[in-house]
């Protein structure tokens, strides 16, 4: 999906498809770049709610989340600032003389300005005019990192949904993802709902538009077992997804969640085991694959034709997204159980405190956390020595007493008047053989 976001983005960055995105030119609503999105917070949603439904905290999952997101992204908007635009800027002016002291969109401004995703800073002193991008929409370092802030807020949101125990009633994060569903069509349709409370919800497209796929996925994590992947299925729903994006509409509404199904359905039946054997790449060649796109365009690579300007940047993706991935990336998620000293030792010293303020706020009834699993097998636990206990008597007329050589019989306390007569014992006796053992106390038949 990572190239599909490259070919479709060719156009507006090199100059193809008429310098619209691919895809635009069959349908109207989504372009391939927007479909392979779409996929990735999918897939995105089924991974990120299994993981939350583990034994980690939210603040571990968060902070393994930063881990995974932040090391790359920062890595890319340091690429661009540092190598990238000065190497751009010495092609054009033919030095390297004002690139650092520039007074607008200065370099030095430019980690800062979008290192929290809030990408408030697009270009470098000035730099890409004249180029295919610039002609079309503007100018932009890179353009695809907008959807990271979206990323995070789908991560947020299992983040606070595991919290309070929300995953774990499948019923609750169904009504969730109708909700979205819900706003998807309204937004798609043009429907004005009228209803106050929705607005704050619907005020943002973008949010609606990637979210939804990223709750859909949420619903295959939780409903898993209860989804069957059929490959009669995915045929029809393959042929939905290319009759509402190729033939008819309705992409936005329905057709995508058909693509959906069929891409975990794929995801399920086609042999990718050794898919990310050089490691995981995919994020890596999505980063970086607009910032090296724009940054072949300052060589004219574009006017070498549609196949050498793909080669060159998908080679170019892949040694980028290598590098990251095991010089960064790796690492970076190598520190996924770390906790600092100071903080371990001030857990260490709280914790009987910390134990009371769960116990006081975690209901295990409704959470889905570690901590309420915890709960219920204590109690669980609990309930049955309870339950064991019920069965013990220490009544001394209900003890058993054990004989080696003959059945159990009734121990009674000794009798003035001699003991029992000889006979057959008692009906109520248990009779089976045993190994010898002390005298044991049980329950009344």
């Amino acid at each position: 999906m990572a190239f599909l976001v490259i070919f479709s983005h060719a156009g507006p960055l090199a100059g193809f498809y008429g310098s619209k995105n691919l895809g635009t030119q069959w349908s109207d609503e989504q372009s391939l770049g927007g479909i392979a999105v779409g996929g990735f917070f999918f897939l995105s949603g089924f991974l990120i709610t299994r993981s939350r439904m583990g034994r980690s905290t939210i603040f571990r999952f968060l902070w393994r989340r930063t881990l995974r997101i932040f090391p790359a992204f920062w890595a890319s908007l340091l690429l661009v600032a540092f190598v990238l635009a000065p190497i751009a800027w010495w092609h054009v002016t033919g030095t390297i003389r004002g690139y650092i002291s520039s007074p607008v969109e200065s370099p030095l401004t430019y980690f800062a300005n979008n290192m929290w995703m809030s990408l408030n800073q697009q270009n470098i002193d000035g730099l890409g005019k004249g180029l295919p991008l610039e002609q079309c929409c503007g100018y932009d370092w890179n353009g695809s990192a907008w959807t990271l802030r979206y990323e995070f807020k789908g991560y947020i949101i299992v983040g606070v949904m595991g919290l309070f125990g929300l995953l774990g009633y499948r019923i609750v994060a169904t009504l969730a993802f109708l909700l979205m569903l819900t706003l998807n069509t309204l937004t798609f349709l043009s429907v004005n709902a009228n209803i106050a409370i929705l607005d704050p919800l619907m005020s943002d497209f973008y949010s609606v538009m990637v979210l939804t796929p990223f709750f859909a996925g949420m619903m295959f994590a939780i409903w898993g077992s209860r989804i069957p992947i059929d490959d009669r299925l995915a045929m029809a729903a393959g042929a939905i997804a290319i009759f509402t994006y190729f033939i008819a509409s309705g992409w936005n509404v329905y057709g995508q969640f058909a693509f959906l199904y069929v891409l975990m359905w794929a995801a399920i039946r086609l042999p990718l085991q050794n898919w990310e054997r050089y490691g995981d790449l995919s994020y890596g060649i999505y980063i970086y694959a607009w910032p090296i796109q724009q940054f072949v365009a300052f060589f004219g690579v574009y006017t070498w034709g549609w196949f050498a300007y793909h080669a060159v940047v998908v080679v170019l993706c892949h040694i980028a997204a290598f590098t990251s991935w095991h010089l960064l990336e790796k690492p970076a998620l190598s520190l996924k159980n770390w906790t600092p000293r100071w903080l371990a030792a001030l857990q260490v010293r709280f914790r009987p405190l910390n134990q009371r303020i769960k116990r006081a706020i975690v209901n295990p009834a409704y959470s889905s956390t570690h901590f309420a699993h915890t709960l219920r097998q204590d109690a669980a636990a609990l309930a049955q020595d309870r339950r064991d206990d019920n069965l013990v008597s220490h009544s001394i007329d209900d003890r058993v007493e054990i004989d080696h050589d003959g059945p159990y019989r009734h121990h009674r306390p000794t009798d003035p008047a001699g003991p029992p007569p000889a006979g057959n014992p008692p009906a109520d006796a248990v009779t089976t053989d045993g190994p010898s053992r002390a005298l044991e106390t049980r329950g009344t038949p």
